[in-house]
């Protein structure tokens, strides 16, 4: 019995160590989580390039330029000269002292960022010496560079995410140092752009001196670069408009109507989106958000406007369709509380147009409120201007394009419902919101909404949102809602009343003669928006050629007056420079790139340099450059 239980007891003493060599097999040859995990192996980010953006003719406006970013761990740093180190990375004391504070508030065993875009002669020029301080690693990076400066609205920019764009990941992609975009185009196609992280596993010793890469690489995965982006932009047409907006604040915004393709978008006054591709980054934000004309704000997509008498095409149309009035209906100016200009009698619609006759407008949106002829005169207020919103409301109007940009502003359209919290149930009247009807009141628009107005009448009652990119990966691919067409649902003969009655008001009207284009049959029509704090706004709008249009078009010109005057005269020549692929105006063009409009704001005295002249003429206000939303809900006589 004893010799069999001293067998016993060796056959478990051997069982139990055949189970743990067993284990020490599995874990130290065949399981690779403890090597993984312990400070022998290290996992190294490989960050991919952002895709690169190019322009309608396959020319690039924006790519990579390798730099490289400098990373610490506090609890491994050793330095026993921090002067010399100072005086390496030519930074002083103070900002070590504050870059090692913010290091070591996020994590004492983590890396992170100490200096970000090192060129690589800069980096070439430290990296031997970083040996001797551990604790330093670096990691390849890019910043966007840019053929051209132009576009900084429409593209944006990228900076380092934010610390509550990091807790608001659903899927732990970024780290803190990581590049995002943060606006325009950079931000709406970030997925797309970003490309997909890698990372490479690497030995080190305890000193953390790398040693190779672990298992030859097995576990790697490699980097995989941001889709491109093929945009519609024409970046010949897009510097033009910059140079045509000089000296001036406002915004143009150019379509392909057929498309919905975004030829340019420009919101002046603009900057070099250079400026932001930098460690000076913030400085140069901060410089630009204290400039009173407000060059960060993107006025094509998020100015709100009164469009003045450009509304009026509308007005026609909608009316038309309702069957308020026909294409042959007249009004005299009796009874209308605003006043016209000076022209010869009315024939209809086109002539209306033509003309941008005050008084047949009030008319024409009078009959439309009171179509039913209720005798109750709220309930046919009511009921009238709902109609008229419904279908004012297919034109885009009171509603975000969605265009692929951030940031799009709404506007307003007011109806029933907007009237009854504002003025009160039952309390509004007709004689409170006539000023509609000349495109005033509260009715508030952007530039991209006008330049889509003027490709609808181009493509005679029809658009496709407009968008910049026309190729996400490869050329001719937009997302899908950039296919569908929108429908507004008036009759083409009744587009063709207001088409005649623009190319009117080009060839015999209202735009300055200055403004027509030898050997092309431009259809326009002009606006002038109201503004309280400043002179008025110069708006235009106009498609060509007449028939099988090419290109649609709004140009604002804040403070510019007149819509035949500023506006136009910048429409005309972008129009011509697209169509013919030069300007044979040459005079005229030089003209209107040195017009300056912006002389007529005032910049606030605490804004003013002390040195500044007192007599010498100062700039606005920022918001003397933006029309608000005020009470009036009249209109005073206006210029078409």
């Amino acid at each position: 019995m004893s010799e069999n239980r001293k067998f016993f007891v060796y056959g478990l003493f051997v069982v139990v160590a055949i189970i743990y060599l067993s284990r020490l097999l599995y874990l130290q040859v065949l399981d690779n989580t403890y090597e993984t995990a312990s400070n022998s192996i290290k996992a190294i980010p490989d960050i991919p390039m952002r895709g690169q953006i190019y322009d309608r003719k396959g020319r690039l406006i924006v790519y990579n330029t390798l730099v490289y970013d400098i990373y610490v761990t506090p609890n491994k740093l050793k330095v026993s000269d921090t002067l010399a180190l100072c005086n390496l990375f030519s930074i002083t004391k103070s900002s070590f002292d504050s870059l090692m504070k913010a290091a070591k508030t996020y994590s004492r065993v983590k890396p992170s960022l100490f200096m970000r875009q090192l060129s690589k002669e800069d980096f070439a020029r430290i990296q031997d010496a970083m040996v001797d301080y551990p604790g330093f690693e670096y990691q390849k990076s890019s910043i966007r560079t840019y053929s051209a400066p132009v576009l900084a609205h429409a593209l944006g920019y990228v900076s380092e995410v934010s610390k509550k764009q990091l807790d608001a990941q659903e899927y732990p992609y970024y780290r803190q140092g990581d590049l995002i975009g943060q606006s325009g185009l950079e931000k709406y196609y970030e997925e797309q752009l970003r490309g997909r992280r890698g990372v490479r596993y690497v030995m080190q010793d305890v000193h953390s001196v790398a040693k190779g890469s672990w298992k030859d690489g097995e576990m790697d995965t490699i980097a995989l670069a941001g889709q491109n982006l093929y945009t519609s932009i024409d970046l010949d047409l897009q510097q033009y408009a910059d140079s045509l907006m000089q000296h001036k604040a406002g915004a143009v915004v150019a379509i392909e109507p057929s498309s919905g393709e975004v030829l340019t978008i420009t919101s002046a006054p603009t900057y070099d989106p250079a400026l932001f591709a930098t460690r000076d980054f913030s400085k140069n934000y901060a410089k630009l958000a204290l400039n009173p004309y407000r060059p960060l704000y993107n006025r094509a997509v998020m100015g709100s406007y009164r469009p003045g008498s450009t509304f009026k095409t509308v007005q026609a149309l909608v009316a038309m369709q309702m069957g308020a009035i026909t294409p042959g209906s007249v009004f005299t100016h009796a009874g209308a509380p605003m006043k016209c200009h000076g022209h010869g009698g009315l024939s209809g619609v086109h002539s209306a147009i033509q003309w941008s006759c005050n008084p047949y407008f009030y008319h024409v949106f009078k009959r439309m409120i009171y179509a039913n002829n209720e005798r109750n005169v709220f309930k046919a207020s009511s009921a009238g201007l709902q109609r008229w919103y419904e279908d004012s409301k297919k034109f885009g109007f009171g509603q975000k394009l969605g265009i692929d940009l951030p940031s799009e502003a709404k506007g307003v359209l007011p109806d029933a419902e907007y009237y009854d919290k504002r003025i009160g149930q039952n309390q509004w009247r007709f004689g409170q919101i006539y000023s509609l009807s000349i495109g005033e009141g509260e009715l508030l628009i952007t530039p991209l909404k006008l330049a889509n107005l003027a490709a609808i009448i181009a493509n005679r009652g029809w658009y496709i949102a407009p968008h910049l990119v026309k190729g996400v990966g490869k050329n001719e691919n937009p997302l899908p809602e950039f296919k569908e067409k929108h429908e507004t649902g008036v009759n083409r003969l009744y587009f063709e009343e207001v088409v005649n009655g623009m190319e009117m008001a080009v060839v015999r009207g209202t735009v300055s003669r200055g403004a027509i284009i030898p050997d092309i049959q431009m259809c326009g029509k002009t606006g002038t928006s109201q503004n309280k704090k400043g002179k008025d706004h110069s708006i235009f709008i106009a498609f060509a050629p007449k028939y099988n249009p090419k290109i649609a078009i709004a140009v604002f010109v804040e403070n510019g007056g007149f819509g035949g005057f500023a506006a136009a005269p910048v429409a005309s020549l972008l129009i011509e420079k697209y169509l013919k692929g030069h300007v044979e105006r040459k005079a005229y063009e030089q003209e209107w790139k040195n017009k300056n409009f912006l002389q007529n704001v005032i910049i606030p005295k605490s804004q003013q340099q002390p040195s500044a002249p007192k007599e010498k003429p100062a700039p606005p206000k920022p918001e003397a450059t933006i029309v608000k939303q005020d009470n009036a809900t009249t209109s005073k006589p206006i210029n078409g």
